[in-house]
């Protein structure tokens, strides 16, 4: 079975200030757990809206673009092209 990686971008809309990066293959069931408390990373800052969901077919990919995002000059691209 071919399953898709999803790199996926949030923004809390209680902190707007506060964003989140994240990698899943169910992005769905991933959602409802950030905007449900069940992740402790982000629960503080529920509810979060989509700002980007990007979807890869080969899961290298997704990695390292999530890892990208996640250092100092994928924090620039992110604030320039996203958010």
């Amino acid at each position: 079975m071919f399953v898709l990686k999803t790199v996926y971008l949030l923004r809390s809309l209680s902190n707007p200030q506060r964003t989140y990066v994240g990698v899943t293959t169910d992005f769905d069931r991933r959602l409802e757990e950030h905007n449900s408390g069940k992740a402790p990373h982000t629960a503080r800052f529920k509810p979060w809206e989509i700002v980007v969901v990007i979807e890869f077919s080969n899961d290298t990919k997704a990695d390292q673009f999530e890892t990208y995002l996640k250092s100092g000059s994928g924090h620039a691209f992110a604030k320039k092209r996203f958010w």
